[in-house]
């Protein structure tokens, strides 16, 4: 009798787990809808089957602009660009650099990345966990390569070579979220106390302070 109790306990808390990622649909597509008067838990309201068309599973994608202060544009395909894209536990991403441009730290909170250089030579790179040491992972890709970010983990993408660069990253949710390290710290709203970032990067409050008076770039569009 404990072992079936055993395996009911591993069953609920698999089933726990499963539940805590995008769900399987249930039916062919759930085109998110534009409800203004429902209430938001998770995911999008259901577009009515018979009003869905093919153009709410399509979108063009144009070249990201990249003269800004980082030097790269990331134009995302989630599900609030694409509603098609609703329940089915996928998204994508654009994302185009200038020389030397970066896609500066950052983490998806709700999706493992798939990247594939289709010009240019990238250096990419993700950071294991404290469980993990905090360990470096890094290759330098070219076209046709492809690498993997591991969910939740902060990872990077630094173009290296003497032009333009694009790549194209597969993400595993409808709404994998991005948060970007230095402007989660340091242009938080309201400021995260100085006290805090003082002691947890251990330098002096004047460039905490200098820090927090900067405009950090969101790439993201």
């Amino acid at each position: 009798m404990k072992v079936v109790y055993f395996l009911v306990a591993i069953l609920a808390l698999t089933s726990s787990l499963v539940s805590a990622y995008d769900p399987s649909p249930l039916q062919d597509f759930c085109v998110a809808a534009k409800e203004k008067d429902g209430v938001f838990v998770n995911g999008k309201f259901c577009k009515d089957p018979k009003l869905v068309k093919a153009e709410d599973f399509f979108r063009h994608v144009e070249p990201g602009k990249t003269d800004n202060p980082v030097g790269s544009n990331v134009t995302q395909v989630f599900v609030d660009q694409l509603p098609g894209l609703n329940t089915l536990g996928i998204a994508l991403a654009r994302i185009d650099f200038a020389p030397k441009g970066l896609n500066a730290p950052h983490t998806h909170p709700r999706g493992t990345e798939i990247l594939i250089v289709l010009e240019g030579t990238l250096y990419v790179g993700f950071v294991t966990s404290n469980q993990d040491g905090n360990r470096l992972f890094t290759k330098v890709l070219n076209k046709g390569d492809v690498f993997v970010f591991p969910i939740g983990l902060i990872h990077f993408q630094l173009n290296v070579g003497y032009g333009n660069a694009v790549a194209i990253a597969g993400l595993s949710s409808q709404n994998p979220g991005a948060i970007t390290i230095a402007n989660a710290l340091f242009k938080a709203n309201p400021p995260i106390s100085s006290e805090v970032l003082t002691k947890a990067f251990q330098v002096d409050k004047t460039i905490i302070d200098y820090l927090q008076k900067q405009s950090w770039y969101d790439n993201n569009n």
